[in-house]
């Protein structure tokens, strides 16, 4: 083969080379024509370039985390921390991204030291501390406010560390270690309250049950009673009078026999004899004929 030929040829493959690009999904071509910037940046895909003419850009479309490491800050309340944040951020329109800023991954990174420390600087350490998520959300806020001209869109900021000087992290043990004893102390004085409600409840219920089983051996030894008494008055009934003359001699007979002197009779007994006799001598007087 000649060598003007092969030289032709190598040429050749030189030039076709430059003229196609291969674009991937992830990926999008900001070509730039004689200096001037093609409307639509190319891709994805198989793209025809002219050589020499054609520059492109290559310019990544996928979502890329940016850490801010060890930025020193000053709260509010004049406590100095150290904060360290990761960025996520992704380019929503490559033309914009390569023509309004000349490196967005730096600027993006020089917007958000800015934006935290603005942001810390008007929040006390308690609510720092305590606030992570909002103090989150404020600086993605703030920061997709100035990047979205730059065709970059911040899809999330996530503080990693706050680190506090050594003397707040020693008040904050102390205080944490107070805290936990407060606690013990609130949940034992809540236990022992518990445990005397308890006590007192059984207490109580033990009485109650005490002076119910009370009532009713009182109702019934008050019914025995009434039966008891029902029943002599049902007997009483049926005893006539030469019965209880009877009881009562048997009565004083009794009474004659202790050592006493002197004995009250009542009056009913002198009409019980007095019945009991007259009887006697009807029984015993001669019949007239």
């Amino acid at each position: 083969m000649p060598t003007g030929l092969m030289i032709a040829a190598v040429l050749g493959v030189v030039f076709l080379f430059m003229m196609l690009k291969i674009v991937p999904e992830y990926e999008r071509l900001v070509v730039f024509r004689l200096g001037s910037v093609l409307a639509e940046p190319k891709g994805p895909g198989v793209v025809l370039l002219i050589p020499v003419i054609d520059k492109p850009v290559w310019v990544d479309l996928r979502e890329m985390v940016t850490p801010i490491p060890h930025q020193a800050c000053i709260t509010k309340d004049n406590a100095s921390i150290s904060v360290d944040l990761l960025i996520y951020r992704k380019v929503v329109d490559p033309t914009a991204s390569v023509v309004q800023v000349q490196d967005f991954s730096a600027a993006a990174g020089g917007i958000a030291v800015t934006t935290l420390r603005a942001v810390i600087g008007d929040i006390a350490l308690d609510d720092v501390l305590a606030k992570r998520e909002q103090i989150n959300h404020t600086l993605q806020s703030k920061m997709d406010q100035v990047t979205s001209r730059w065709g970059v869109k911040i899809t999330t900021v996530e503080i990693q560390e706050i680190k506090p000087p050594k003397d707040i992290l020693d008040a904050m043990s102390r205080q944490m270690s107070a805290e936990r004893t407060r606690r013990a102390l609130v949940i034992e004085a809540e236990g022992t309250k518990a445990a005397a409600i308890t006590v007192a409840d059984g207490e109580k219920q033990s009485a109650i049950l005490k002076a119910e089983g009370d009532r009713q051996a009182a109702i019934l030894r008050a019914e025995g009673f009434a039966l008891a008494l029902s029943k002599i008055f049902e007997v009483a009934k049926g005893v006539d009078a030469k019965t209880m003359g009877l009881q009562y001699l048997e009565a004083l007979k009794s009474l004659g026999a202790s050592p006493s002197t002197k004995f009250v009779l009542p009056l009913e007994l002198t009409s019980l004899i007095s019945g009991i006799i007259g009887d006697g001598r009807k029984a015993f007087a001669p019949e007239k004929t």
